[in-house]
Order: C-alpha cells, then sequence, then structure tokens
C-alpha cells in the first residue's frame, strides 16, 4: 500500500575518509618594499601579523658583549654573522604566523590615543589582549611615579577580581570576557616627566567590543519525482529523508533543518507533465556544548566537521544517480532527479552581533556585539538601527 520509493544509503566508509576543505584560506600579501604594516592591524586566530625590526639590534649587542669583555665562542661568532646576513640593519619585516598559531597575553599591546578613543576587539569568552594606560609616545619615555586608575561600564575597576585584572603597570586584561562587558573603559594616569616637574594628568578613553566568529551553514536544494502533489506518500518519503541526512551527520554535532518542501507540477519537453519535489534544507553546526556528542578533537572545529558533512551529503545524493542505474527495474513513482542537488554557503551572525566593515574596519570579517542605538533580531548579518536600544548586544528593539 506504500508508494514505490527508492533511498539509497551507505552507512560504513565515510568516516575516516580524507575530506578536502570546501574553502581554502586567502593568503595576505606581504607589503611592498619600503611599506610597513599599521600597528593596529588586528590580531586574531585566521592569520597573524607581527611587526619586527632588525634596526641594528645585533650589532648593538655585538658592541656590548666586547665592550664587556666577555669572550664570544666560534660557535656564537658564526650564528652571530649568520643572523647579520639574514637580517641586515635599518630592515623592517613581517612574519605571518601560520592559521594554528595562538597568541599568548604577551604578544599583542594596545596602546591609547589622546585623541579619540580606540577601539579593542576581544573574542567572547577568550583572555583579551594588554591594553595599555600610555599612548605610543608616553610608552617609550620615562615616567616618575606613576599612578593608574581603570573605570569601566560599570563603575571603577579594582585591581584585581575574576573577570579583569590591572597590572602594577597599569595594564588592564580580562580573563574570560562576557557580551556585558563590552563598553567604554577609561585609564586615568598621572605621572612626573621629572622629579622636577609637576604631576601631570592624562584620561585615555577605549571602546572594548566582544567579538564571534561568523556562524554559517550550507544550503541545498534538491528535486525528486514525485507522486501526485496530494498524495500522502509524498510526505512520509520527506520524513524518511530528513531522518537518514540527520542521521549522516550526527556524528559531526552537525544538523539537518528543513527550510522549505513544496510540490510542482512540471511540464517536460518530450514526457508531458510530471510532479516534482523541490526540497530545500540547512546543515550547520550545532553548538557543542549543547549537541548530543560534544566536540573534543582539533578535527571537530566547526569549519571542518561542516566541510565534511557537506561531502556525505553530496556522496548520499550521487549514490542515489548509481542506485537507480543499476536497476532493471522501471523507475520508482518517487525518486531523485540527477544533477538537481545546488549547494550554497551562508554566512550570518548570532543574534546581537553584526559585521559592520564601516564602524569596524579592523576586524571587517568578525561578528561584533551590536553598540547602543542598534539590534539584530535573529541570525542575519548586520546590526539594525533602534534609537531606543541603549545596550550592547540587543536582540529586540525595545
Amino acid at each position: 500500500g506504500h508508494a514505490n520509493t527508492t533511498l539509497a544509503y551507505r552507512s560504513g566508509g565515510s568516516g575516516g575518509e580524507s575530506v578536502r576543505s570546501a574553502f581554502r584560506s586567502t593568503a595576505r600579501q606581504f607589503p611592498a618594499a619600503g611599506e610597513r604594516a599599521s600597528r593596529n592591524d588586528l590580531l586574531r586566530g585566521g592569520g597573524v601579523w607581527m611587526e619586527a625590526s632588525a634596526s641594528g639590534r645585533a650589532w648593538q649587542t655585538w658592541r656590548r658583549a666586547r665592550a664587556s669583555g666577555f669572550p664570544l665562542s666560534r660557535a656564537a661568532i658564526l650564528l652571530f654573522s649568520a643572523f647579520l646576513v639574514r637580517a641586515p640593519p635599518s630592515v623592517e619585516y613581517l612574519v605571518r604566523f601560520p592559521r594554528t598559531f595562538r597568541l599568548t597575553q604577551e604578544s599583542v599591546k594596545i596602546v591609547g590615543s589622546s585623541s579619540f578613543p580606540v577601539k579593542v576587539y576581544v573574542m567572547l569568552h577568550q583572555k583579551s589582549p594588554h591594553v595599555l594606560c600610555v599612548t605610543q609616545r608616553l610608552r617609550n619615555s620615562e615616567l616618575i611615579d606613576p599612578s593608574f586608575q581603570w573605570h569601566g561600564p560599570k563603575g571603577k575597576i579594582v585591581s584585581e577580581n575574576s573577570t579583569a585584572q590591572v597590572t602594577s603597570t597599569g595594564s588592564l586584561i580580562f580573563q574570560n570576557f562576557e557580551e556585558a562587558m563590552s563598553g567604554v573603559y577609561t585609564c586615568f594616569l598621572e605621572y612626573k616627566p621629572t622629579v622636577e616637574e609637576i604631576v601631570k594628568n592624562l584620561q585615555l578613553k577605549y571602546l572594548v567590543y566582544a567579538y564571534r566568529e561568523p556562524h554559517y551553514y550550507y544550503q541545498f536544494t534538491a528535486r525528486y519525482h514525485a507522486a501526485p502533489c496530494n498524495s500522502i506518500y509524498n510526505i512520509s518519503f520527506e520524513k524518511k529523508l530528513l531522518q537518514i541526512l540527520s542521521k549522516l551527520v550526527l556524528d559531526l554535532s552537525c544538523e539537518i533543518s528543513l527550510l522549505k518542501s513544496e510540490c510542482h507540477r512540471v511540464k517536460m519537453q518530450r514526457a508531458g507533465l510530471q510532479n516534482e519535489l523541490f526540497f530545500t534544507f540547512s546543515v550547520s553546526s550545532l553548538d557543542t556544548e549543547k549537541g548530543p556528542k560534544p566536540c573534543t578533537d582539533q578535527n571537530c572545529e566547526s569549519s571542518k566537521r561542516l566541510s565534511k558533512a557537506k561531502n556525505l551529503i553530496e556522496r548520499f545524493f550521487n549514490q542515489q544517480v548509481e542506485v537507480l542505474g543499476r536497476r532493471s527495474d522501471p523507475l520508482p513513482e518517487i525518486y531523485y532527479i540527477e544533477g538537481t542537488l545546488q549547494m550554497v554557503w551562508i554566512n550570518r551572525c548570532f543574534p546581537g552581533y553584526g559585521m559592520n566593515t564601516l564602524k569596524h574596519p579592523k576586524c571587517p570579517e568578525c561578528c561584533v556585539i551590536c553598540s547602543p542605538g542598534s539590534y539584530n533580531p535573529r541570525d542575519g548579518i548586520h546590526c539594525l538601527q533602534c534609537n531606543s536600544s541603549l545596550v550592547y548586544g540587543a536582540k529586540a528593539c525595545v
């Protein structure tokens, strides 16, 4: 009493296969000769640029060692000579660290400006860089009896607590940055340029934003030859198809969601009218903390898991074509139409976050928390304007 359908699925042989990544990382180019990268370039895990200078440092080390009478071994002389060849004086160079490189808290330090607030971006639930209570000029100067005091969105910051730490040199460090910690931070600095001069005061402002990596998913469309559009068999077939696809990506902590299912009558050039099911579904990465099998392995990174899920889905539909090609019987009433599987990559931010290359040019591909005056109610890509929104990360215009 059931419609004749075909769904091919092989459960084995896919888990250990090598999967080619769906997207290749775009390599950033080195600056042209004589150019320098901006010191304020955002340093993130997707490829980190660090600036270093070889301006005579090796030569200075040599001179100090010789002046102090310190004997240099032959091996040290050879090593030093090789360094001089590789890094000639007065040459500034850039080094790109691999994507897997993780910055330590000493790796990045952000200085303030007396002219404008400096924007700081901290990944959600991560440790922040050092936010210094000095300008670039003062950083290279002596400060006599400096005094530092930090104030955040909720008032004065004590020297150390569970979420923020102020070092003895006045640097502010966040240990586990949360959404609610976003906002304006002000440092009040008092110091003497020399012992004889009077005390000077300086006020530095920082706009600190939480940000997240974009949340993206794959959207698939596929067409099936179907039973009459009012047939109950189409509905049962749809449920079975979704069950198989969901099982296929379950171990990758991914989920399948049906976005649209429609039945239409299609006139073919030489086959007359026929019924077709148009399926649109998505595959997205589950929050590993909420998923049925939390991932701890490095291979369970969201992008890698989604890429593997995409390949498994494509293989599944290719198998439908293979099974139908081996049939000697007439085609079933419901079957996949070869060549109709289409896939698009959709980039989205989480509610309360959005991308804005104009407002956040140093973090153009980040999903930055929505500032007061804006909101994002769903997984869109931009924060929408809302004058009544007075908090960071608003998900509704109230």
